[in-house]
C-alpha cells in the first residue's frame, strides 16, 4: 500500500483531485467569476518575504495561544465548510482531527453532520450561522447549538451569490435518488476509491443540512437551505447587534475587509472578527485578505481579537499573518484536501504541516514565541497594503524602488532622520493586538 502521508497541502490537493469525482472536486474549488480573488489570496502571501537571522536561534518555541477564551496548541482553527460528499465521516472526522491536534472546530450551518455529533468529537466547537430565515428560526438554531455545548458562534456575512464561473460550475444534485444516481454514475465509477469508501458504510452522501432542521420537521436539502438564505433580506448592523445579544458567549463576525466595518463590529459587541473574503467565493476581485489585515488590526486589534482566513496553505503563511496583527488564522480548503486525501489522518497531516512550517518560521526569525512576531520581521513590496474604508496611511515593511534594496518601515524612517535604526523588541502583549 502506498504511503498515505503527504508533505505539503499542494500534494494533498493533487491527491484530492484524483480521488474525488470531478463535480465534488469542483464544488470544493468553488470561486466566483474569473477566480481572481482565489488566486490573489494565495499569491499575496508569496509576495511577502522574511528577514531571518543567522544565529541566536531559540531552542524552544511557544506556538500555543488562546482564541475567544479557548486555549489552543497553535494559532490555526478549522473554518466552517460543508463537506457533504468528500468523506463519509465528514465534519466528525475533521472535529476529531482538530481535537487530536489541540485546536478549535468550526461547524457550518450547511454541514452534513449534526452539531451534537461534532461537539461530542470536539468540545471546542464554534457553530457558524448565516442570517437565514426568520428571527425565530435563527433563535432555534442558536438554542440547539447551546444545548449541544457549542463554545461560541461564528456569524458569517461574507457570502454573496456567485454569478457563475469562467471554468463552469459543478453539477450538484438536489438529492441522490435513482435518477440522479444514474446521472452521477459515470463520474463515480471513474473514482472507485471514493465510491468504495461510501459504499462500505452502507450509505450515499447525505445532501441535507441537519443543523437547519426545524423542530419536528425534516432536514432541508442543501439547495433548499441555500434558497432560504437567498430569500432572506440581508442583515443590517442593527440585526448584527440583535444576533450578538442572543448569544451570551464568545461571538465572531466573519467577513470583514474594511476598517469602517471592523469598527461597526466593535460597536455591535463582538468578541472577534475574521478578516475574510469567503475564500474568493464572494465578489470576485475583492483584495487578498492579508493585504487588508494590518489596517484592520491596527484600527481595532486593541479592542477585539482579529483573525484571518483566505489563502493559508503553509505554516509560513500563518507566521506572516501573525506578524501583521492576526491572533490566529482559519483554514478551509486546506483541510478539505487533507480529508479527501486520507480522511481524519489527512486532516491531522495538514495541521502537522502548518505547525511544522510555523515553527520553522519562528525559529528562523530568532523568536521564542509566536507572540514576538512583528512587521519588522517581514519584507513587503511598496504599495502592498490596502486600507479599505479608511484613507489613512499604514506603516509596514516596504521595498525602496529606487535601488531595489529591501528595508522595513523602521529602517526607512530612521534613514530619513539621519540615524541608524535600533530594532525594538515586540511588546510582551503582542498577541492582544489581533
Amino acid at each position: 500500500m502506498a504511503n498515505a502521508w503527504f508533505e505539503t497541502v499542494a500534494i494533498a490537493q493533487k491527491r484530492a483531485k484524483k480521488y474525488l469525482p470531478p463535480s465534488v472536486y469542483g464544488a470544493l474549488v468553488a470561486g466566483s467569476e474569473k477566480g481572481v480573488t482565489i488566486e490573489a489570496n494565495q499569491d499575496a502571501f508569496a509576495q511577502i518575504g522574511f528577514a531571518p537571522h543567522v544565529a541566536g536561534h531559540k531552542p524552544h518555541r511557544e506556538l500555543s495561544t488562546e482564541v475567544m477564551g479557548i486555549p489552543i496548541s497553535m494559532p490555526v482553527l478549522i473554518s466552517p465548510t460543508g463537506v457533504q460528499a468528500v468523506h463519509p465521516e465528514g465534519e466528525v472526522a475533521v472535529a476529531r482531527a482538530a481535537a487530536n491536534r489541540g485546536t478549535i472546530m468550526g461547524l457550518s450551518s450547511f454541514a452534513s453532520k449534526p452539531i451534537d455529533e461534532v461537539t461530542e468529537a470536539n468540545e471546542n466547537t464554534l457553530f457558524q450561522i448565516y442570517w437565514c430565515g426568520t428571527k425565530d428560526q435563527i433563535l432555534q438554531r442558536l438554542e440547539r447549538a447551546k444545548r449541544a455545548g457549542a463554545k461560541g458562534i461564528i456569524a458569517t456575512l461574507d457570502w454573496s451569490f456567485s454569478n457563475g464561473r469562467d471554468w463552469g460550475s459543478p453539477w450538484i444534485p438536489e438529492r441522490l435518488d435513482l435518477k440522479t444516481a444514474a446521472k452521477f454514475a459515470p463520474q463515480a465509477v471513474t473514482r472507485p476509491k471514493w465510491l468504495y469508501t461510501f459504499l462500505k458504510t452502507g450509505r450515499v452522501p447525505d445532501l441535507t443540512a441537519p443543523n437547519l432542521q426545524a423542530p419536528g420537521g425534516e432536514a432541508p436539502t442543501f439547495f433548499g437551505a441555500y434558497g432560504e438564505w437567498m430569500g432572506t433580506p440581508p442583515p443590517t448592523w442593527e440585526d448584527v447587534a440583535w444576533l450578538r445579544e442572543q448569544w451570551d458567549g464568545p461571538f465572531m463576525l466573519k467577513g470583514v475587509t474594511r476598517i469602517d466595518d471592523a469598527k461597526r463590529a466593535v460597536d455591535a459587541g463582538v468578541t472577534a472578527i475574521s478578516v475574510s473574503n469567503h475564500g474568493g467565493n464572494n465578489l470576485d476581485t475583492t483584495p487578498a485578505t492579508i493585504r487588508v489585515l494590518p489596517g484592520i488590526a491596527e484600527a481595532v486589534g486593541d479592542e477585539i481579537e482579529v483573525l484571518l482566513d483566505g489563502g493559508i496553505r503553509r505554516g509560513s503563511d500563518v507566521a506572516k499573518a501573525l506578524s501583521l496583527g492576526a491572533k490566529a488564522v482559519m483554514i478551509g480548503r486546506a483541510y478539505l484536501w487533507g480529508l479527501a486525501a486520507n480522511g481524519q489522518a489527512g486532516v491531522e497531516n495538514v495541521l502537522d504541516i502548518l505547525r511544522g512550517g510555523l515553527d520553522s518560521a519562528v525559529l528562523g526569525q530568532g523568536k521564542s514565541s509566536i507572540h514576538e512576531l512583528s512587521p519588522e520581521d517581514l519584507v513587503v513590496p511598496e504599495g502592498f497594503f490596502l486600507r479599505l474604508g479608511d484613507p489613512g496611511k499604514l506603516s509596514g515593511a516596504v521595498v525602496d524602488s529606487k535601488n531595489s534594496s529591501s528595508r522595513t518601515a523602521a529602517d526607512t524612517n530612521a534613514a530619513a532622520n539621519g540615524r541608524v535604526p535600533v530594532p525594538k523588541p515586540a511588546p510582551a502583549s503582542a498577541a492582544s493586538r489581533s
